[in-house]
């Protein structure tokens, strides 16, 4: 789930034992990093117009650029040193998906938030204590590996049919407009 806490109230109050159940999303936690860094970004970006048009650069992952985009992307992080530990340290972070023991995890945690807070970065630095606060259901995942990929997807599907369609005159024109393309059904 998100780390909103509505949700976790929620899941508290209604599922028994939910301490151990909860599982906060990777893809949640990877925003809030990436959202950081877009912060960053923009904060230096109001003394250093070479900053304007780059925040794509800034928010994809190495492995979806090209050898040339690398090589650029390496020249821009050092021109500008600060916010190129703001994405290392987004990108650093990933690695916590990759253990399989939760001891080893949590041990990586805490030297990455010793990083982040020492980093100087007022919006990593925020994000790290988020993370610090649910680093225990963030863990789960290494537990119980799933994730809400699917009902994200789902979800994002529905919010373009109700932006295509301007609107509904009734619910169930609404539900009709979801339930055949989600649900596999064609109108032919």
């Amino acid at each position: 789930m998100d780390m909103w806490p509505a949700y976790i109230e929620s899941t508290l109050d209604n599922l028994p034992e939910a301490e151990e159940k909860i599982v906060f999303d990777k893809f949640h936690v990877m925003k809030y990093l990436t959202h950081a860094v877009d912060l960053e970004r923009r904060a230096a970006g109001r003394s250093d117009s070479t900053l304007k048009r780059t925040r794509y650069r800034w928010l994809r992952r190495p492995e979806s650029m090209t050898q040339s985009e690398r090589i650029e992307f390496a020249k821009l992080r050092k021109a500008h040193e600060r916010l190129g530990r703001a994405w290392a340290m987004k990108e650093t972070f990933t690695q916590l998906w990759d253990y399989t023991y939760i001891g080893a995890a949590r041990t990586f945690f805490t030297d990455w938030y010793a990083w982040a807070i020492r980093s100087r970065l007022r919006h990593m630095k925020e994000v790290a204590r988020v993370i610090a606060r649910h680093i225990e259901n963030i863990l789960t995942y290494l537990r119980i590996p799933i994730t809400n990929v699917a009902r994200e997807s789902v979800n994002s599907k529905i919010q373009w049919f109700k932006y295509q369609a301007r609107g509904f005159r009734n619910e169930a024109r609404f539900m009709r407009s979801i339930l055949f393309p989600c649900g596999g059904l064609d109108l032919t």
